[in-house]
């Protein structure tokens, strides 16, 4: 079998952008007004992976721990920024509580990969270790926004109910946690609907990647199974982690639903 995988021309690179004048071309078909957001996320694309590459390149070849925690760290606080910006109507400013949960699940989950399972030598290799834990976080992010954005959504929704049992004696947690494993479930769902479907409906795309690159594909299912498996053990955690975190803060000292829960 043939290890070595097929470099892409800068020619070929430009001839890609066919495939962005067909978009651009389906927008102006249909009016919708894209084409220049089309063209501008592009570009933008094009920049932004190119110096991820360049920046990639001279962090493997410095190899250096306390670099490589610094760019995780950087990692964690942009994904926390950006799953608590998708959370729009939430009554409470959720940053800290996103940033704390994606942090520690992404280097709870992401050590015990990269030590244990992969063992790459040294254990912290830059070319091991910011992928997987960007793979972490990505989806992590994902699932930290659904869960606040269901707990919130499903008490707000049932304001009567839970004040009904906290009118009864019933702690903010006994008021809440049939809404609390809700938000649980709906960070979680994708992860577990793509654990059903994975190598039925599509090739997922790490495993797309090395195969690509030349990797026998027996070796390349290895490691998406763990990259499956790692994603769905951090997932679950972050969603935990997440509600644990938060759910006290739509609640006031006098164990009450918060005002701003009330009025939201």
């Amino acid at each position: 079998m043939d290890s070595g995988y097929i470099p892409i021309s800068n020619w070929q690179l430009i001839l890609s952008l066919v495939l962005v004048l067909i978009t651009g071309l389906v927008s102006m078909l249909m009016k919708l007004g894209l084409f220049k957001s089309l063209l501008w996320g592009t570009f933008r694309a094009f920049i932004q992976l190119m110096l991820i590459g360049y920046l990639l390149t001279f962090i493997f070849e410095l190899n250096n721990l306390l670099i490589i925690i610094a760019i995780i760290l950087l990692m964690s606080f942009i994904a926390s920024r950006e799953a608590t910006r998708r959370v729009t109507k939430i009554a409470f400013n959720p940053s800290i509580s996103s940033f704390l949960t994606l942090t520690a699940s992404t280097f709870l989950v992401g050590i015990i990969v990269v030590v244990l399972i992969i063992a790459p030598e040294p254990w912290y290799s830059a070319r091991i270790v910011i992928p997987i834990f960007g793979m972490i976080l990505g989806n992590s992010m994902n699932a930290v926004a659904l869960a606040l954005d269901r707990m919130h959504s499903e008490i707000y929704a049932h304001i009567d109910q839970v004040e009904q049992m906290l009118a009864f004696g019933a702690t903010p947690w006994e008021a809440s946690r049939y809404y609390i494993r809700k938000a649980v479930e709906a960070g979680m769902t994708p992860t577990i609907n793509s654990l059903m479907v994975v190598g039925l409906v599509s090739l997922p795309g790490m495993m797309t990647g090395q195969i690509l690159a030349g990797m026998d594909p027996s070796e390349a299912v290895r490691y998406q199974f763990v990259v499956l498996i790692m994603i769905a053990a951090a997932v679950a955690i972050a969603c935990l982690l997440i509600v644990s975190l938060t759910y006290k803060k739509m609640f006031n000292d006098d164990m009450a639903l918060s005002e701003n829960i009330r009025n939201k």
